[in-house]
């Protein structure tokens, strides 16, 4: 019988363990609670409509359509038994135990709220396409709904965005509804024309990008200033209520929408694993890549502790997870073989942020830094590439050059699930929010 390989996560980490263990002796279990694969970095970009879901997703059984030791199960993992090398998953309503010989665990990470009930509940985080999918449906229905509302401080607070983080994610979520707002939504509707959005960002640090050089960091801050993105720096967010958001300083920003990019940590996955986690709920990991004392199983991606050279830990990116899904799919191999594992060893190209039309910064191996619109065609390139199928990129990019030439966004659809059920109100239906995943 040949060795069994089960990756949980069909993220960048598990579906690149994945590619690598295709077409070997092995037999290889893809799990994930979706049945397809989803370019996270332009997630901000279906929440703002321009993009169509179906663009950024691809279907995971059409990737291993041709690796027949390539099987792919649809459900969710409940229990992780590491004893007797099984783990328990749900899946249609039921639950199965699957058995191993090797475990490659890159279920990702979850947005970090920090404990805070109220966030979690009133807060939009933006980690999966159901998340884009809720922030599109809010932000048009809230538009519309400004339209027709007399009282002007509630129209303030309708019109007002905040989002919440200065990294990159934070930086193109309020660009990219600035614009919406202000230069799509607006011109689409006569009587709109004296309606502006307020697109607010709050960063606890005094600076933006904090891991950019600090030329970067004033040329993001400048162009997200000359945007028309309002910047608050060195503040902290205390609470939302339904009226607002209250920061620690005493400010107080009247607002329907708070989109929160401050910070992610490890699936609670992890905490199936037994051990005690690092910062982060991470778990760590051997140099390569195995759960200390136990050589069959492997942490890759957000989930894997590992300290650089430098004493710090990888950060939780998806070049990072790739070549990590890669290198813990060929150490099984070489175990197999009988052969020498690798340690990891992270190749860095560089990181870059687009914040709005024809405003990027990008840090080019660390040696090259680009800003405004050569960074902004960098950025566009590299993304293009990283897209997954050809019908995706030509998607992409034609949706790219008609918004750049015509300032439009086609995806403006407010589609919602509702699930008919006697035994569920109607507000409790509202309440839920489940969204449909088009295309």
């Amino acid at each position: 019988m040949r060795p069994k390989v089960v990756i949980i996560g069909a993220g960048f980490g598990g579906l690149y363990a994945a590619k690598t263990l295709a077409k070997q002796a092995v037999d290889v279990l893809l799990i994930d609670r979706q049945n397809f694969h989803t370019f996270t970095p332009l997630l901000y970009q279906v929440a703002t409509c321009a993009l169509d879901p179906s663009d950024i997703a691809y279907p995971t059984r059409g990737i291993f359509r041709n690796k027949p030791n390539v099987r792919f199960l649809l459900g969710e993992v409940r229990a992780i038994n590491r004893a007797d090398k099984y783990i328990t998953v749900k899946t249609n309503g039921q639950e199965r135990h699957e058995r191993y010989d090797y475990l490659i665990v890159a279920a990702g990470s979850v947005t970090n709220y920090f404990g805070s009930r109220d966030l979690a509940r009133r807060a939009f985080g933006l980690k999966d396409l159901n998340d884009a999918v809720i922030l599109r449906n809010h932000i048009l229905k809230l538009f519309e709904r400004a339209l027709w509302t007399e009282d002007p401080v509630y129209r303030h607070a309708l019109t007002t965005l905040v989002v919440v983080g200065g990294g990159p994610t934070g930086l193109e979520t309020a660009g990219a509804l600035y614009e919406l707002y202000n230069h799509v939504l607006r011109e689409e509707f006569s009587d709109a024309q004296n309606l502006t959005a307020r697109v607010v960002l709050v960063e606890a640090a005094d600076h933006l990008l904090g891991t950019y050089p600090e030329r970067l960091q004033k040329a993001a801050y400048q162009q997200l200033k000359s945007l028309g993105v309002e910047l608050m720096l060195g503040e902290t967010v205390e609470n939302v209520t339904e009226e607002g958001v209250f920061l620690k300083s005493g400010r107080f920003i009247p607002s329907c929408t708070l989109v929160w990019s401050a910070g992610v940590k490890a699936s609670p996955t992890a905490q199936m694993l037994g051990v005690e986690l690092q910062r982060g709920g991470r778990v760590p990991v051997l140099p390569t890549l195995e759960l200390p004392g136990h050589d069959d199983v492997y942490v890759v991606g957000d989930m894997a502790y590992l300290e650089d050279l430098h004493g710090q830990p990888y950060p939780m990116l998806i070049p990072v997870a790739k070549q990590q899904g890669i290198l813990a799919a060929r150490n099984i191999l070489c175990r197999l073989k009988g052969l020498e594992l690798q340690p990891f060893r992270y190749h860095d190209r560089g990181i870059m942020a687009t914040i709005g039309r024809r405003r990027a910064v990008a840090w080019i191996f660390y040696r090259v830094q680009l800003t405004g619109f050569v960074a902004w065609v960098a950025w566009l390139g590299l993304h293009l590439i990283w897209l997954m199928g050809f019908r995706n990129q030509m998607s992409v990019f034609l949706n790219w050059a008609w918004n750049y030439l015509t300032y439009d966004r086609s995806v403006r659809i407010i589609l919602e699930h509702r699930r008919f059920d006697a035994a569920i109100s109607e507000t409790q239906i509202e309440v839920r929010r489940e969204p449909v995943i088009e295309g």
